[in-house]
């Protein structure tokens, strides 16, 4: 089972905008330096770090008190019915954690797939049905991180949040990511009582332990046919009530910015957290 995280961490998806160098050791540093405490590994081009290295990070990040989440290539298709993509999609996940291990990490997020015009429960049985190697091979090969599906932006995507915990109690090593900017392209989920409404949800269906162990991206989103992530101040994105509401809750896991900025919506949320944390006692 991975490790337990003693509060709500903050950081960016990826190395910092702001790290002198380009590569992983000097982007945990840099979160250090900013005052974060945690980085997603973004592999979604590929996962092209090797264990030794994931191991050196790991070394790093254990020092600096940074704890490392993952994101597995953007290819990830689940739902695919075609073996061979099904397959490598399986193989993007299991290797995405197999370097997470080696760094010491705890998350691994992913996207699940695409209904591509099939029924929601047909989908739904091919992700579950792949989605069971995934948690076999990790289990096999004794790697404590957390499976994570990610909600997603567009409707033809699977990736409701029903989904996602649907799948979540069907397997030990899996829980939600929740992507609030997602919902709120998604659902149009974007005030104090929806946020709450998510949290009461999961907890309802998943337990306290859920909320004590969320992986969860925050950013501005843009209302186009994308899903354009932007900037939290030039966006409608009511961050500051969603932290109000996860204060309300006490939750506790990694909140990682996918902001364009990454760095400093981190920054700027972790300090927002901070002042709640002043004058709202503890949970």
């Amino acid at each position: 089972m991975p490790f337990q995280i003693d509060r709500l961490r903050f950081g960016p998806a990826g190395i910092p905008n702001s790290a002198k160098k380009r590569n992983v050791i000097e982007g945990i540093k840099r979160v250090k330096e900013l005052g974060l405490d945690a980085m997603e590994l973004e592999f979604v081009r590929g996962v092209r770090m090797s264990e030794e290295k994931a191991r050196e990070a790991g070394k790093v990040a254990r020092e600096l008190d940074v704890v490392l989440t993952a994101h597995a290539p953007y290819y990830v298709n689940l739902a695919s019915p075609e073996e061979e993509k099904r397959k490598r999609s399986i193989e993007y996940i299991v290797q995405s954690a197999k370097v997470l291990h080696a760094a010491g990490g705890w998350s691994v997020v992913f996207h699940p797939g695409w209904y591509m015009k099939k029924a929601p429960s047909v989908v739904y049985k091919r992700i579950r049905d792949a989605l069971a190697e995934v948690v076999e091979r990790v289990k096999e090969l004794g790697l404590d991180v957390w499976i994570r599906p990610e909600t997603m932006e567009l409707k033809s995507k699977f990736g409701s949040l029903d989904e996602v915990i649907k799948l979540s109690q069907e397997f030990d090593i899996v829980l939600p990511c929740v992507d609030f900017a997602h919902l709120r392209y998604r659902e149009g989920w974007n005030s104090k009582e929806e946020f709450r409404a998510v949290l009461e949800k999961l907890e309802k269906e998943l337990g306290r332990f859920a909320l004590d162990n969320m992986h969860i991206h925050v950013s501005g989103i843009k209302l186009d046919k994308h899903g354009t992530h932007l900037n939290l101040e030039e966006s409608d994105m009511r961050w500051k009530e969603l932290l109000e509401v996860l204060k309300e809750f006490n939750v506790k896991g990694v909140l990682i910015s996918e902001s364009p900025n990454l760095e400093e919506d981190a920054v700027m949320m972790k300090k927002y957290w901070y002042q709640l944390s002043i004058f709202t006692p503890a949970g």
